[in-house]
């Protein structure tokens, strides 16, 4: 009933269709363009311990281009839906997305050309977008209550992720005044808040609400689930005091919480798959159990880094399982099946069916195309990395690069259906050669029949 209960009064809650879709493309594009330039900056990834380098360029089309992107078209979207609140007004936004993406353009070039004054400029205006957009978000989680769990996460992602913008201006400017700021200790903050923080608590809090939606499961132990949120937050908590502290003993405790957290949400995970009608999920579910698998990986690379504290090999390979590997996994499963729902919600009622058209094959092609080469780009990143082979980096790279255009194709083909036809049949069926077989099929189908039209949603 979960869908069904989220999509029931969902319209009066839908902002203009470009306004979260804007966000989505962005993110779309900024993951073709992150390949790009580590492809360029390959070089410079083995051994990397900070410091203005080219690389950053690429680190942060990751980072604020495709994650941060993605997480702020999906919350201001799906946030007043899941808590029946609002936004109070849709131009904050707005203004956000041209702080955002001018900002994202300038702090690649400064980075990239090694040019710490522009980087300056553009940290500051992406900075600016992303606590305007918290500030919007805070005043929709303001007026809800419900669920519950995901209002406590999405509290604790924004703060997290203004920490994390307001500590990598500081960065920048510890980059053009040495001396002034702690730049080890702050960086160390800076990826532990960004990465666990706020894109880590905002993956595993709408995890609570989506993965039960697609698959149509009951909602996960309350109990359980407040008892993964303490104790995520409190190895978020822990891992930034102690990386600005140098303390040692915080970094080792905020470890262990984050193994805890992290088994305890894979446990929960696990059980909506068990309990859910929906058994076969599809491509997009595989990217989904490959981010999972990655979460505990990424853990481990961390309690590795704590262990062999001046090792050349082990920092790099953590930072790419915990950016590459579990979050842009992990959200591009989940954007697979968020783009057409969005798309879905905003089709009227009185939306023209269509037939399935003949670009559904060439969505197929390239979302197969896109698991294929993520998996292997992030294996050869991985490998390249700490054998020190360039060759091996770009190889991988490059693999990636080909993976994103694919993604690219289904991504723009799914908007471009949204001003084509609008047509919600068209839309639904996107994923549906996901569910071959008539059992599933009929499976579905009764659901559907039994909660109402749910517009895609069960997909």
């Amino acid at each position: 009933m979960l869908a069904a209960g989220l999509i029931r009064g969902a319209s009066g809650r839908l902002l203009p269709p470009s306004v979260p879709l804007r966000f989505f493309a962005v993110a779309v594009l900024s993951h073709v363009a992150f390949w790009a330039v580590l492809f360029a900056t390959a070089g410079q990834l083995a051994g990397f311990r900070g410091g203005f380098a080219p690389l950053l360029a690429a680190v942060h089309l990751l980072t604020i281009g495709v994650l941060v992107s993605t997480a702020i078209g999906a919350a201001v979207q799906i946030l007043p839906v899941v808590t029946r609140q609002p936004l109070a007004a849709v131009w904050p936004i707005r203004c956000a997305f041209w702080l955002l993406l001018p900002g994202l353009v300038l702090l690649v070039i400064g980075f990239y050309v090694v040019r710490p004054g522009l980087a300056s400029v553009g940290g500051g205006m992406a900075a600016a977008g992303v606590v305007l957009s918290a500030a919007v978000l805070a005043d929709s989680l303001r007026r809800a209550q419900d669920p519950p769990i995901v209002v406590a996460y999405g509290w604790a992602a924004l703060l997290a992720l203004v920490i994390t913008a307001l500590l990598g201006v500081a960065l920048i400017i510890g980059f053009q005044w040495s001396g002034v700021v702690d730049r080890g200790a702050l960086a160390l903050a800076h990826l532990i808040l960004g990465g666990f923080g706020g894109m880590g608590l905002f993956a595993l809090g709408f995890s609570h609400v989506l993965v039960p939606m697609f698959t149509l499961a009951a909602v996960p132990n309350h109990r359980l689930a407040w008892t993964g949120f303490v104790t995520a937050t409190f190895a978020v908590a822990l891992g930034g005091v102690g990386a600005l502290g140098h303390s040692q003993a915080l970094l080792w405790v905020a470890a262990g919480c984050g193994l805890v957290a992290g088994g305890i949400h894979l446990w929960l995970m696990r059980q909506a798959l068990r309990d859910g009608m929906l058994r076969r999920l599809g491509l997009s579910f595989v990217l989904v159990r490959m981010a999972w698998a990655l979460l505990p990986a990424t853990l481990a690379a961390a309690v590795i880094c704590l262990s062999f504290e001046n090792s050349a090999v082990g920092p790099p390979q953590f930072g790419i399982l915990l950016f590459v590997g579990w979050l842009l996994t992990f959200l591009l499963g989940i954007q697979q099946r968020i783009l057409p729902m969005l798309v879905s919600m905003h089709v009227g009622p009185g939306a023209r069916p269509g037939p399935v058209f003949v670009a559904d094959g060439i969505r197929r092609t390239s979302l197969r195309l896109h698991v294929g080469c993520h998996a292997l780009a992030l294996a050869g990143i991985i490998a390249g990395s700490a054998a020190n082979l360039v060759l091996l980096v770009q190889t991988g790279s490059a693999i990636g690069f080909i993976g994103a255009l694919a993604y690219a194709v289904f991504s723009f083909d799914v908007l471009r259906r949204l001003q084509v036809d609008g047509s919600s049949d068209v839309l639904s069926r996107v994923d549906a050669q996901d569910f071959p077989g008539d059992g599933t099929r009929a499976v579905r189908q009764q659901e559907q029949d039994r909660v109402g039209d749910v517009g895609g949603l069960g997909e």
